[in-house]
């Protein structure tokens, strides 16, 4: 990691070239960036949606990760996902241009926001960033955004304004989340994942207390007092802490009601009501998630109508339990979740939801998180009434450990072991009855499989 200053080479007049700018957060980067008057320039592997748009907007993007890209930049930005064996990188440092990690330049620029709204957890990042967007959007705050995930309400994963809010999901991974500068850090749980990177649970609580710590005296953690980890992760903190829950908080709900898993209830703080919320998404996680929101929106002086206004035509982003249509009388739905902890509570959603059958499609994302949480994934594997799974998604690693989601399936009653995605298709086609909810499952491109079957409704 460089140690320069970024701010001194993220300038009105400076050039800053991005390496693999079609990526979601390197996009939105891209465009906040390119609003703040530098001059930027990318490279990505691929023609894509985002690299025409981001065209449009001025921005020049080459396709290929070549060493002459760099030349007359003032500076260089990756993700954590390119190396130094990169040409375009290898060729910065042969240079002397300084080399700067994406989550430093997040960082560099929430520094000329009064507020920076932070939000960080193991599960339900996106979502309640999303919700959090939807509020400040309702209070008329016109925040720059930046998602993990694609928001119905800005037709994007980004949004770049002009007011003094500025709210970014935060990730733990790689300890990025600690190139930012929160005035208000929320913690929505703490668990052990990432373990290619984390050695253990207790490396993840210190890196979540080393972001918390992060916050200034006058800034303010708004934390999960009925998750035991974020708790333990937090003791003996000196700095202000909001705390939120279902059942006890400084934020919590009352007169909850789950229809069909859709929770209504009135948001309290300290005593008194501050909204009431009639959620349009399901599960119990997402009764947290909201209240989650509406203490940020607390920490923040954001009045409670605003919350209930923002929450109104809340829409979840996209691979959050999104509808995806209809195969022989079957809904089928996609999800993200890919750590038994979110698997567990979408299983307790879709168990609400009514359907004759749960039959669930899971691709594992990493071999790593696969063999580390072997024994948690086969436990949740069993809930639905027929668990196919998918090969695991590679992503950034090399199969070195020898796993296969085979190993999975032979300790998992009932369940299926397909190798291809072409295969996952063909089994859902063979299965599927009228009243099942099919779902298919993972951060990786399993949601191809359910769209196949879809497409031939």
């Amino acid at each position: 990691m460089d140690n320069r200053n970024i701010r001194d080479y993220l300038q009105p007049g400076k050039r800053a070239h991005l390496v693999g700018i079609g990526g979601v957060s390197m996009a939105s980067l891209a465009e906040v960036l390119h609003g703040a008057g530098v001059t930027v320039t990318g490279s990505d592997q691929k023609e894509s949606a985002t690299v025409l748009h981001l065209r449009k907007l001025g921005i020049q993007v080459v396709i290929g990760h070549l060493p002459g890209n760099v030349e007359g930049a003032d500076c260089v930005v990756r993700t954590a996902a390119v190396h130094d064996s990169n040409p375009e990188i290898a060729a910065a440092l042969a240079a002397g241009i300084p080399v700067f990690e994406r989550a430093q330049a997040w960082g560099a620029i929430m520094r000329d926001y009064k507020n920076a709204l932070c939000i960080s957890g193991t599960h339900g990042k996106t979502t309640t960033t999303s919700m959090c967007t939807h509020i400040f959007m309702a209070a008329k705050a016109d925040p720059t955004v930046m998602i993990g995930g694609t928001l119905p309400l800005l037709e994007a994963c980004h949004r770049v304004g002009r007011g003094d809010t500025i709210i970014l999901e935060s990730c733990e991974y790689c300890n990025s989340f600690l190139s930012f500068y929160p005035t208000v850090a929320v913690i929505l749980n703490v668990e052990a994942d990432h373990l290619d990177f984390f050695k253990d649970l207790a490396d993840v609580e210190r890196s979540f207390r080393a972001f918390a710590d992060k916050v200034p005296e006058n800034g303010l953690i708004v934390a999960n007092c009925e998750d035991e980890n974020t708790m333990f992760t937090l003791k003996g903190e000196e700095r202000p802490v909001l705390t939120f829950g279902v059942e006890k908080g400084d934020v919590h709900a009352q007169n909850l009601t789950m229809d069909h898993g859709f929770g209504s209830f009135d948001v309290i703080y300290h005593g008194e009501k501050y909204a009431h919320l009639d959620l349009s998404v399901p599960g119990v996680h997402n009764v947290k998630n909201a209240l989650a929101a509406a203490a940020a929106s607390i920490a923040l002086g954001v009045p409670g109508k605003a919350v209930e206004d923002g929450m109104r035509d809340f829409r979840l982003p996209g691979r959050r339990f999104e509808y995806k249509g209809m195969y022989n009388g079957a809904e089928l739905c996609d999800d993200y979740a890919h750590h038994p902890g979110e698997l567990a509570s979408l299983f307790d959603t879709a168990a609400a939801l009514g359907h004759k059958r749960v039959v669930c499609a899971f691709q594992p994302h990493t071999y790593s998180r696969t063999h580390e949480l072997f024994g948690d994934f086969v436990e949740v594997l069993k809930r639905p009434d027929v668990t196919i799974l998918a090969e695991i998604f590679a992503a950034r690693e090399d199969n070195d450990i020898g796993i296969s989601s085979a190993d999975l399936a032979a300790k998992i009653p009932g369940s299926v072991y397909c190798p291809t995605l072409a295969d996952v298709t063909e089994k859902l086609r063979e299965i599927a009855q009228p009243g099942d909810l099919l779902l298919t499952v993972g951060a990786g491109d399993i949601y191809l499989a359910g769209e196949a079957l879809v497409k031939e409704a």
